[in-house]
């Protein structure tokens, strides 16, 4: 927790990964991909070629495994605060696990990448040798936002 309560924060974020399948979503996904693999299923079955159907059922189980993975991916997420004389960054990852870094604004760096077409790909803040990643699971333009308004209340807090 941030020991800096009793003054407005310059900037304060929280980024965290869209995910558009809630675990509802899953199961009826899940559960449409199993009776669509039960007709040919079946089919293979009559016609004596049941190995088919054990493979067909690990089809099945591989697509609840990837969106198992993805959803608990969805649970990681950053919290950045920018104060006039110090930056947080909160990281979060799905298991729970926590940590924070400190910084002082005039000592880091802010890097964006861009691509060939200018878009950006990754954000970073840059300490020394240093570079943590930041934002990593944004979309290009969730992180060209975010390079925007971040930025300039860097620049803000450096002045």
């Amino acid at each position: 927790m941030s020991t800096k309560t009793q003054a407005k924060p310059l900037f304060a974020a929280t980024l965290t990964p869209h995910r558009s399948l809630s675990p509802r979503g899953k199961l009826i996904v899940t559960g449409l991909v199993a009776a669509l693999a039960l007709v040919p299923g079946i089919v293979f079955y009559v016609a004596g070629a049941w190995p088919v159907v054990g493979f067909m059922g690990l089809d099945v189980l591989a697509i609840w495994a990837a969106m198992t993975w993805s959803l608990r991916g969805g649970k990681a997420y950053e919290v950045l605060t920018l104060w006039a004389d110090s930056l947080e960054l909160r990281k979060v990852d799905p298991a729970g696990a926590e940590e924070t870094l400190t910084f002082v604004p005039t000592g880091v760096k802010f890097v964006v990448d861009r691509d060939f077409n200018e878009r950006v790909t990754a954000l970073w803040l840059k300490t020394g040798e240093r570079k943590i990643a930041l934002g990593a699971f944004l979309s290009p333009d969730e992180k060209l936002s975010l390079s925007k308004v971040f930025g300039t209340a860097l620049r803000k807090a450096r002045a």
